[in-house]
């Protein structure tokens, strides 16, 4: 089963989604099952994860509510409040559905030190009873919270997105590569090769940018624990839906593309490895 491990629906509003700026224009709009699936059937892709994009109990219903009417979003990456006193209750609540796999948070807007809360570790520290998965979103000055947050949880399994968003059009950062590295030293942790065409200066990219970070990402973490990633429709800023794939397609070969489109992400999420 080929899977696409990160995409994302939503309702427009200008107020929930005011992180979509002038810039990403493109994207004011709607986003549904319906948009995605025929695009999905284009490109050879059976099924996908839906992440959510906004900190609501409501969006994760609505993702939910997505799953049930299509069976081609094979899991949802929900949000909870991992701080709230309930955390557990709602975890339960939320854990009902089958399709729920893992929990997200929008860390990448908090302050550096956001993961080593006490409230926070507790909550991450609940998710294992529920079978969860937890989705780490961070922008590079904040990979030490990441490496110290995994090491706190070794029974947890963590993955993260868009290989913790460095700057693309800068060129390799050494601090990047080296706490990488330090991460994918980490069994817990798996990492999405996702995200990388919208860390472009202006969206602006050629296929060869990409190579010097795929080089420290497979290195680090191997192809059995890379997972792809379109991070539809947030994409389409920079690139189609076709060409943020055939990034990843150039760069593996099929045999390593069989694990990271598909058999990782099956294993990581605990999705059922059947095509359709």
């Amino acid at each position: 089963m080929v899977i696409d491990s990160h995409q994302h629906f939503w309702k427009y509003n200008p107020v929930t989604h005011g992180w979509i700026d002038d810039s990403m224009a493109k994207i004011r709009r709607d986003f549904t099952p319906t948009d995605l699936q025929p695009i999905l059937e284009t490109n050879g892709i059976d099924g996908c994860i839906a992440v959510q994009a906004d900190q609501t109990e409501s969006e994760t219903e609505y993702l939910l509510d997505c799953a049930k009417e299509h069976h081609f979003i094979k899991g949802v990456v929900g949000w909870v409040d991992l701080m709230a006193p309930n955390v557990e209750a709602r975890l339960a609540y939320f854990a009902q559905h089958e399709s729920l796999k893992g929990i997200r948070h929008i860390v990448q807007s908090e302050p550096n030190d956001f993961m080593l809360r006490s409230e926070f570790q507790s909550g991450i520290a609940k998710l294992s009873q529920f079978g969860l998965t937890y989705d780490i979103l961070i922008y590079p000055q904040q990979l030490d919270a990441a490496i110290a947050l995994v090491q706190k949880n070794p029974d947890q399994q963590f993955v993260l997105d868009h290989i913790a968003k460095p700057s693309i059009s800068k060129g390799m950062d050494k601090a990047w590569k080296s706490k990488i590295k330090a991460l994918g030293e980490l069994e817990n942790l798996y990492c999405k090769v996702s995200g990388m065409v919208t860390e472009t200066e202006e969206f602006r990219w050629n296929v060869d940018d990409f190579k010097v970070f795929l080089d420290v990402v497979t290195q680090a973490f191997g192809v059995d624990r890379l997972m792809y990633g379109s991070d539809w429709p947030v994409c389409l800023v920079a690139a189609s839906y076709k060409e943020v794939l055939s990034i990843i397609k150039n760069y593996f070969s099929d045999e390593e593309l069989a694990s990271i489109m598909g058999l990782n992400a099956c294993k990581f999420y605990h999705l059922e490895q059947s095509g359709g």
